[in-house]
C-alpha cells in the first residue's frame, strides 16, 4: 500500500509501485484532468505538479511519490470558485479541443508559484515542453500572463492563490 498526497488529501493506493501516476490518478482516484497523450513524457498533456515542480505523470512511478505533495488541476479550484489559473484560461478562451489544457495549466502554475512576474521569454521557455496541436498557443500564453496578474493581485491583498477552498 502506498500513500499519495493529492491536492492536500492522503489516498491509500494498492497499485504496483511501478505504475505511472497518471493511471492511478485517472483509474483509481477518478481525477481525469491529466490526459494520456504520448506515454513517453514528450507532449505534456499528463503534466501535474509534485512538490511545486511540473512533472510528466505518464512516466513517473508512484513509488517515487510517497511523502511528496501532488497537485492536479482539480486542486486549483472548483467549478463554483475557479482558481486564478483556471479563470485566466477560461477568460482568454485558451482551449480549442481542450486536451492539452490541464497539462498547460499545471506547467504554468508551477512557473507562477516560483516566479510571480515572469517575462514573456520566461513563460515561453517554461511552457515549451507542453504541446498544443490545435494552435491555441497565443491564447495559452495570454492566459498565463493574465493568471500571473491575478496571482500577484491575490498576493498583494493577502488572499491565498490557486488553492481549493
Amino acid at each position: 500500500m502506498i500513500t499519495l498526497n493529492v491536492n492536500g488529501r492522503d489516498h491509500q493506493v494498492d497499485s504496483d509501485p511501478t505504475t505511472p501516476l497518471l493511471y492511478v490518478l485517472r483509474d483509481e482516484l477518478q481525477m481525469n484532468a491529466a490526459k494520456f497523450g504520448c506515454g513517453l513524457g514528450q507532449c505534456g498533456s499528463c503534466t501535474v505538479m509534485v512538490d511545486g515542480q511540473a512533472i510528466f505523470s505518464c512516466v513517473t512511478p508512484i513509488t517515487a511519490l510517497q511523502g511528496r505533495k501532488i497537485k492536479t488541476v482539480e486542486g486549483l479550484g472548483t467549478i463554483d470558485r475557479p482558481g486564478p489559473m483556471q479563470r485566466a484560461f477560461m477568460e482568454e478562451q485558451a482551449a480549442q479541443c481542450g486536451y492539452c489544457i490541464p497539462g498547460m495549466m499545471m506547467r504554468a502554475q508551477a512557473l507562477l508559484e516560483t516566479n510571480h512576474n515572469p517575462s514573456e521569454a520566461d513563460i515561453r521557455d517554461h511552457m515549451r515542453t507542453n504541446l498544443c496541436r490545435c494552435g491555441t498557443q497565443m491564447r495559452i500564453l495570454a492566459a498565463v500572463r493574465r493568471a500571473a496578474g491575478y496571482m500577484r493581485e491575490a498576493k498583494g491583498t493577502g488572499q491565498e492563490q490557486g488553492t481549493k477552498s
